[in-house]
Protein backbone atom coordinates (compact mmCIF):
# COMPACT_ATOMS: atom_id res chain seq x y z
CA UNK A 1 0.00 0.00 0.00
CA UNK A 2 1.01 3.72 -0.76
CA UNK A 3 1.33 6.15 1.97
CA UNK A 4 -0.38 9.08 1.54
CA UNK A 5 1.94 12.44 1.79
CA UNK A 6 0.78 14.76 4.29
CA UNK A 7 0.83 18.63 3.82
CA UNK A 8 -0.52 20.43 7.28
CA UNK A 9 0.78 19.77 10.75
CA UNK A 10 -1.32 20.90 12.81
CA UNK A 11 -0.42 20.33 16.69
CA UNK A 12 1.79 17.09 15.91
CA UNK A 13 -1.05 15.51 13.84
CA UNK A 14 -0.72 15.03 10.52
CA UNK A 15 -3.17 15.71 7.75
CA UNK A 16 -3.43 13.81 4.82
CA UNK A 17 -4.40 15.64 1.30
CA UNK A 18 -7.85 14.24 0.97
CA UNK A 19 -8.54 15.39 4.41
CA UNK A 20 -7.20 18.87 3.23
CA UNK A 21 -9.15 18.67 0.18
CA UNK A 22 -12.43 18.13 1.91
CA UNK A 23 -11.97 20.55 4.42
CA UNK A 24 -11.42 23.14 1.60
CA UNK A 25 -13.82 21.95 -0.66
CA UNK A 26 -16.48 21.90 2.27
CA UNK A 27 -16.25 25.65 3.20
CA UNK A 28 -16.05 26.70 -0.39
CA UNK A 29 -19.27 25.07 -0.93
CA UNK A 30 -20.63 26.86 2.69
CA UNK A 31 -19.21 30.03 1.85
CA UNK A 32 -20.99 30.01 -1.61
CA UNK A 33 -24.29 28.57 -0.76
CA UNK A 34 -24.65 30.80 2.23
CA UNK A 35 -25.32 34.02 0.00
CA UNK A 36 -27.99 32.21 -2.18
CA UNK A 37 -29.77 30.99 1.13
CA UNK A 38 -29.75 34.92 2.83
CA UNK A 39 -31.46 36.48 -0.36
CA UNK A 40 -35.27 36.58 -0.05
CA UNK A 41 -37.61 35.03 -2.44
CA UNK A 42 -38.60 37.11 -5.18
CA UNK A 43 -42.39 38.14 -5.26
CA UNK A 44 -45.05 38.53 -8.70
CA UNK A 45 -43.13 39.53 -11.34
CA UNK A 46 -39.75 37.72 -10.92
CA UNK A 47 -42.02 34.41 -10.12
CA UNK A 48 -43.75 35.09 -13.09
CA UNK A 49 -41.14 35.13 -15.57
CA UNK A 50 -39.42 32.04 -13.88
CA UNK A 51 -42.63 30.18 -14.53
CA UNK A 52 -41.86 31.31 -18.18
CA UNK A 53 -38.64 30.29 -18.56
CA UNK A 54 -39.35 27.03 -16.87
CA UNK A 55 -41.95 26.41 -19.56
CA UNK A 56 -39.43 27.22 -22.14
CA UNK A 57 -37.18 25.05 -21.00
CA UNK A 58 -39.27 22.27 -20.08
CA UNK A 59 -40.62 21.85 -24.07
CA UNK A 60 -36.67 22.16 -24.90
CA UNK A 61 -36.54 19.31 -22.72
CA UNK A 62 -39.44 17.51 -23.76
CA UNK A 63 -38.57 18.03 -27.77
CA UNK A 64 -35.17 16.62 -27.24
CA UNK A 65 -36.19 13.62 -25.22
CA UNK A 66 -38.67 12.63 -27.24
CA UNK A 67 -36.71 12.73 -30.43
CA UNK A 68 -33.45 11.27 -28.80
CA UNK A 69 -36.15 8.06 -28.06
CA UNK A 70 -37.68 8.39 -31.00
CA UNK A 71 -34.89 7.74 -32.82
CA UNK A 72 -33.15 5.22 -31.08
CA UNK A 73 -36.07 3.23 -30.74
CA UNK A 74 -36.60 3.46 -34.90
CA UNK A 75 -32.55 2.30 -35.20
CA UNK A 76 -33.70 -0.73 -32.90
CA UNK A 77 -36.26 -1.77 -34.97
CA UNK A 78 -34.74 -1.74 -37.94
CA UNK A 79 -32.07 -3.46 -36.08
CA UNK A 80 -34.88 -5.98 -35.12
CA UNK A 81 -36.70 -6.44 -38.72
CA UNK A 82 -32.73 -6.77 -40.43
CA UNK A 83 -32.40 -9.42 -38.05
CA UNK A 84 -35.88 -11.40 -38.60
CA UNK A 85 -35.50 -10.98 -42.28
CA UNK A 86 -31.73 -12.60 -42.35
CA UNK A 87 -33.36 -15.50 -40.05
CA UNK A 88 -36.24 -16.14 -41.99
CA UNK A 89 -33.89 -16.13 -45.44
CA UNK A 90 -31.49 -18.76 -43.47
CA UNK A 91 -34.28 -20.74 -42.72
CA UNK A 92 -37.85 -20.52 -44.18
CA UNK A 93 -39.45 -22.90 -42.19
CA UNK A 94 -39.00 -20.40 -38.86
CA UNK A 95 -40.57 -18.12 -40.54
CA UNK A 96 -43.63 -18.37 -38.53
CA UNK A 97 -41.68 -18.00 -35.08
CA UNK A 98 -39.53 -15.79 -35.91
CA UNK A 99 -42.20 -13.28 -37.29
CA UNK A 100 -44.34 -13.41 -33.90
CA UNK A 101 -41.38 -13.34 -31.98
CA UNK A 102 -40.32 -9.73 -34.52
CA UNK A 103 -43.75 -8.30 -34.24
CA UNK A 104 -43.60 -8.41 -30.04
CA UNK A 105 -40.18 -7.17 -29.99
CA UNK A 106 -41.46 -4.51 -32.59
CA UNK A 107 -44.78 -3.68 -30.05
CA UNK A 108 -42.45 -3.51 -26.88
CA UNK A 109 -39.79 -1.11 -28.72
CA UNK A 110 -42.48 0.88 -29.87
CA UNK A 111 -43.73 0.97 -26.17
CA UNK A 112 -40.47 2.86 -25.14
CA UNK A 113 -41.37 5.61 -27.50
CA UNK A 114 -44.82 5.55 -26.17
CA UNK A 115 -43.68 6.14 -22.54
CA UNK A 116 -41.10 8.43 -23.31
CA UNK A 117 -43.94 10.81 -25.25
CA UNK A 118 -45.98 10.46 -21.73
CA UNK A 119 -42.76 11.43 -20.22
CA UNK A 120 -42.64 14.37 -22.61
CA UNK A 121 -46.74 15.37 -22.06
CA UNK A 122 -45.84 15.40 -18.26
CA UNK A 123 -43.12 17.87 -18.56
CA UNK A 124 -44.86 20.09 -20.48
CA UNK A 125 -48.26 20.35 -18.86
CA UNK A 126 -46.82 19.62 -15.12
CA UNK A 127 -47.34 23.30 -13.39
CA UNK A 128 -44.65 23.37 -10.59
CA UNK A 129 -45.27 26.77 -10.26
CA UNK A 130 -49.34 26.30 -9.80
CA UNK A 131 -49.18 27.04 -6.20
CA UNK A 132 -47.41 30.29 -7.03
CA UNK A 133 -50.27 31.07 -9.43
CA UNK A 134 -53.24 30.84 -7.04
CA UNK A 135 -51.47 32.81 -4.14
CA UNK A 136 -50.46 35.75 -6.64
CA UNK A 137 -53.76 36.02 -8.36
Amino acid sequence: MRREKTIIKKGGNWMSRKVFYGVCASLFVLLAVSPAMAEEAAAGLELKLAALGMLKYAAIAAGFGLGFAAGLCGIGQGLSVKSAMEGIARNPEASGKITVGMIIGLAMIEALTIYSLVVALIILFADPFKAVHILLG
